[in-house]
C-alpha cells in the first residue's frame, strides 16, 4: 500500500525533543491537519540543511509522509518574514505553544485557529510591545472557544439569562459567566463581554478584537489565566512561571 504523503503544508513546530544521537520528534502546529509529531531523522547531524530551519516561531512548509503516529519529515521550507522574537515576546511566543501543546489534539485540524496563531505570532515578534498583552488575550479567548471551551459571552451560563450592559460579570471554570460577586472582583461589563461575544462571531475582525482586548486587559487576563490553568490541570503553565522567576531575578 502507498504511504501517505502530504506536501507544502503550513505549519509551524511548537516543540522538539531527542529521539536519537542524530534525529528529533517535533511537535508542529499545522494548518490542514492540526498537531502533528514528526520524526526529523539526521537533522541534528551538522551538515543536515533542517537545523537553520527547524525553528520555533516562524513561518515553514513542510512535507511529511508515513503510516504510523509518528509522521516522518520529509521537506521543510522557511517562509520568510519576521525576525526570531526576543525578550518578553519570545518567552509570550513559547507560552501560545505550550497553550496548544497542552490544549489541543493530535490531528484534529482547525485553520482559523492556525490563522490567528500566524497574526498573533507576527504581532508578538514585531517590536509593537504596547500590543502583547492584547495579543495574548485574543489568542487565548480564540483558542478556547475554539475547542469548546469558553460559553457563550453574552448570556449568563446557568440560568441563560441576558447581560445587563451595566451590570459586571466574571467568568469561572465551573460556572461559566455568571454576576460578579463584589463589585471590585476581576469582572467586565455586560456591554464589554456582549461586544467581545460579537467580535468572535465575526470573521476578520482581529484588529478590532484586540482593540477590546486591550480595553479590558486587566480585568480580562487573570480571568482567562484561571479558565487555562483549570482546563489544563495545572496551578501554572511552565513558560509562564519562568516569566514571573525571571522578573523576581
Amino acid at each position: 500500500m502507498a504511504t501517505h504523503r502530504v506536501n507544502t503544508e503550513p505549519a509551524y513546530l511548537l516543540h522538539r525533543y531527542d529521539w536519537s544521537e542524530s534525529s528529533l520528534i517535533l511537535e508542529g502546529f499545522t494548518r490542514n491537519h492540526g498537531r502533528m509529531a514528526l520524526v526529523a531523522k539526521g537533522v541534528k547531524r551538522p551538515s543536515s540543511s533542517f537545523r537553520p530551519i527547524l525553528l520555533p516561531l516562524q513561518p515553514l512548509h513542510l512535507a511529511f509522509g508515513g503510516d504510523a503516529e509518528i509522521k516522518t519529515l520529509k521537506a521543510a521550507e522557511w517562509q520568510g518574514g519576521h525576525v526570531m522574537p526576543c525578550g518578553d515576546a519570545l518567552m509570550s511566543g513559547y507560552y501560545l505553544n505550550e497553550l496548544l501543546l497542552n490544549l489541543l489534539a493530535r490531528e484534529d485540524p482547525h485553520p482559523r485557529l492556525f490563522d490567528v496563531y500566524a497574526s498573533v505570532v507576527e504581532l508578538v515578534a514585531s517590536e509593537h510591545g504596547e500590543v502583547l498583552e492584547a495579543a495574548l488575550r485574543v489568542f487565548e479567548l480564540l483558542l478556547l472557544r475554539e475547542i469548546g471551551l469558553l460559553p457563550q459571552l453574552d448570556l449568563q451560563t446557568l440560568t441563560l439569562q441576558a447581560l445587563q450592559p451595566t451590570e459586571r460579570y466574571c467568568l469561572v471554570p465551573e460556572g461559566g459567566l455568571r454576576q460578579a460577586a463584589a463589585p471590585d472582583s476581576a469582572s467586565l461589563t455586560g456591554a464589554q463581554w456582549t461586544q467581545l461575544q460579537q467580535l468572535l462571531d465575526t470573521r476578520d475582525a482581529l484588529t478590532d478584537l484586540l482593540r477590546a482586548c486591550a480595553d479590558a486587559a486587566t480585568a480580562l487576563k487573570p480571568q482567562l489565566r484561571t479558565l487555562l490553568h483549570y482546563h489544563c490541570g495545572v496551578s501554572a503553565l511552565r513558560t509562564r512561571q519562568v516569566m514571573i522567576d525571571l522578573q523576581n531575578m
